[in-house]
Protein backbone atom coordinates (compact mmCIF):
# COMPACT_ATOMS: atom_id res chain seq x y z
CA UNK A 1 0.00 0.00 0.00
CA UNK A 2 1.71 3.58 -0.79
CA UNK A 3 2.44 5.79 1.93
CA UNK A 4 -0.30 8.31 2.27
CA UNK A 5 2.32 11.12 3.00
CA UNK A 6 4.08 10.49 -0.33
CA UNK A 7 0.44 10.10 -2.06
CA UNK A 8 -0.19 13.64 -0.80
CA UNK A 9 3.12 15.31 -1.13
CA UNK A 10 2.96 14.08 -4.60
CA UNK A 11 -0.62 15.51 -4.97
CA UNK A 12 0.51 19.03 -3.67
CA UNK A 13 2.93 20.27 -6.63
CA UNK A 14 0.54 21.83 -9.29
CA UNK A 15 3.07 20.11 -12.31
CA UNK A 16 2.74 16.74 -11.03
CA UNK A 17 -1.55 17.13 -10.73
CA UNK A 18 -0.67 18.25 -14.23
CA UNK A 19 1.09 15.09 -15.57
CA UNK A 20 -1.42 13.17 -14.04
CA UNK A 21 -4.08 15.13 -15.43
CA UNK A 22 -2.36 14.30 -19.05
CA UNK A 23 -2.38 10.65 -18.10
CA UNK A 24 -5.90 10.82 -17.50
CA UNK A 25 -6.73 12.02 -20.64
CA UNK A 26 -4.29 9.65 -22.59
CA UNK A 27 -2.60 7.12 -20.92
CA UNK A 28 0.42 5.40 -22.04
CA UNK A 29 2.92 8.66 -22.76
CA UNK A 30 6.26 8.83 -23.40
CA UNK A 31 8.48 10.97 -21.48
CA UNK A 32 8.93 13.35 -25.19
CA UNK A 33 5.39 13.57 -24.94
CA UNK A 34 4.61 14.98 -21.50
CA UNK A 35 7.55 17.10 -21.28
CA UNK A 36 6.01 19.04 -24.46
CA UNK A 37 3.07 19.91 -22.77
CA UNK A 38 5.09 21.55 -19.33
CA UNK A 39 7.32 24.60 -19.71
CA UNK A 40 10.37 22.75 -17.85
CA UNK A 41 12.94 20.63 -18.64
CA UNK A 42 13.26 17.13 -19.40
CA UNK A 43 15.53 16.90 -16.30
CA UNK A 44 12.63 18.66 -14.04
CA UNK A 45 9.80 16.51 -15.84
CA UNK A 46 11.91 13.06 -15.23
CA UNK A 47 11.97 14.06 -11.29
CA UNK A 48 8.53 14.81 -10.73
CA UNK A 49 7.57 11.55 -13.04
CA UNK A 50 10.05 9.88 -10.73
CA UNK A 51 8.17 10.81 -7.38
CA UNK A 52 4.59 10.32 -9.08
CA UNK A 53 6.08 6.39 -9.12
CA UNK A 54 7.19 6.68 -5.53
CA UNK A 55 3.79 7.05 -4.66
CA UNK A 56 2.34 4.70 -7.35
CA UNK A 57 0.86 7.69 -8.84
CA UNK A 58 2.59 6.58 -12.00
CA UNK A 59 3.22 3.47 -13.44
CA UNK A 60 6.20 2.78 -16.07
CA UNK A 61 6.95 0.56 -18.57
CA UNK A 62 9.63 0.17 -21.38
CA UNK A 63 8.51 -0.70 -24.68
CA UNK A 64 11.92 -1.40 -26.63
CA UNK A 65 13.78 1.81 -26.63
CA UNK A 66 10.87 4.25 -24.80
CA UNK A 67 9.29 3.98 -21.57
CA UNK A 68 5.27 4.60 -20.95
CA UNK A 69 3.73 6.11 -18.31
CA UNK A 70 0.23 4.66 -16.59
CA UNK A 71 -1.83 6.27 -14.25
CA UNK A 72 -2.61 4.25 -11.81
CA UNK A 73 -5.93 5.35 -9.72
CA UNK A 74 -5.58 3.41 -7.10
CA UNK A 75 -3.78 5.19 -4.41
CA UNK A 76 -6.15 8.72 -5.01
CA UNK A 77 -9.09 6.55 -4.80
CA UNK A 78 -7.39 5.32 -1.25
CA UNK A 79 -7.12 8.90 0.03
CA UNK A 80 -11.19 9.81 -0.86
CA UNK A 81 -11.37 6.72 1.15
CA UNK A 82 -9.75 6.84 3.63
CA UNK A 83 -9.74 11.06 4.20
CA UNK A 84 -12.39 12.64 2.53
CA UNK A 85 -15.80 10.13 2.05
CA UNK A 86 -15.96 9.65 6.11
CA UNK A 87 -15.97 12.98 6.51
CA UNK A 88 -18.13 14.56 4.32
CA UNK A 89 -20.51 11.01 5.05
CA UNK A 90 -22.23 12.50 7.86
CA UNK A 91 -23.17 15.63 5.81
CA UNK A 92 -24.32 14.41 2.76
CA UNK A 93 -26.54 11.94 4.94
CA UNK A 94 -28.06 14.51 6.69
CA UNK A 95 -28.51 16.62 3.55
CA UNK A 96 -30.50 13.70 2.08
CA UNK A 97 -32.47 12.99 5.14
CA UNK A 98 -33.71 16.90 5.25
CA UNK A 99 -34.29 16.43 1.39
CA UNK A 100 -36.34 13.16 2.28
CA UNK A 101 -38.41 14.99 5.18
CA UNK A 102 -38.96 18.52 3.07
CA UNK A 103 -40.58 16.30 -0.20
CA UNK A 104 -42.38 14.05 2.83
CA UNK A 105 -40.56 10.66 1.27
CA UNK A 106 -40.24 8.00 3.59
CA UNK A 107 -36.01 7.33 3.73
Amino acid sequence: MPDDDLVFKALADPTRRFLLDLLFERDGRTLTELESQVEMTRFGVMKHLKLLEEAGLVVARKEGREKRHFLNPVPIRQIHDRWIDKYTERQVSALLELKNELEGEEP
